[in-house]
């Protein structure tokens, strides 16, 4: 059975995105961008909403990567070789290989794909995200806090909602990221 792990980079007042929708403040370095690769090893299948898929499709052609360093194209490899699922109403096809599209957001369904699943998941967005927090699905949440505070924006918890969580392991990296990881012992 695969875990359903909720993980983005932050800003330290809990934003994924400052209220323009920019996000160029948490653009990993070398050493954070390793670590993003060895988390994502783990996972099998991500599970995205449109606008998120929209961000992460860049990963799957090779045009951009030639002048990149070694760990970005690394990155590359991996989110191709993970299997996608994106949740959209309006999307009509995907241009992404080992991506599907569900018009709904199913939680029995999510349950049955960790259940059946012999690695790990990952859900991106907020708010898909936010959907699977309230639906119970995410077992562990995985934060790189980047110093900074952006003021507003895109919250990166669900509001509204209570989560308790216990903390499994943390980090700082050189350039002042901060790598939280917990797990998720309940919501309400």
């Amino acid at each position: 059975m695969g875990k359903l792990i909720y993980a983005a980079n932050t800003s330290l007042d809990g934003y994924l995105e400052d209220a323009d929708g920019s996000f160029d403040w948490s653009v990993p370095d070398e050493e954070v961008h390793a670590f993003w690769n060895e988390h994502e090893r783990g996972i099998g299948t991500s599970l995205y909403g449109r606008r998120m898929y929209e961000t992460m499709r860049v990963w799957e052609t090779d045009d951009w990567l030639a002048t990149e360093p070694a760990v970005v194209r690394e990155y590359a490899g991996i989110w191709r070789d993970a299997d996608k699922v994106v949740y959209s109403t309006t999307l009509d096809a995907v241009s992404t290989a080992r991506t599907r599209i569900e018009r709904t957001f199913d939680p029995e369904a999510v349950r049955r794909l960790k259940e059946e699943s012999g690695s790990d998941l990952s859900v991106g967005g907020a708010t898909l995200g936010a959907e699977a927090f309230r639906h119970g699905l995410v077992d562990e949440c995985v934060l790189l806090l980047c110093p900074v505070t952006v003021g507003g924006g895109k919250p990166a918890l669900p509001l509204g909602i209570r989560l308790d969580l216990e903390l499994l392991d943390s980090r700082q990296f050189g350039n002042g990221v901060l790598y939280v990881r917990h797990a998720v012992r309940g919501a309400g």
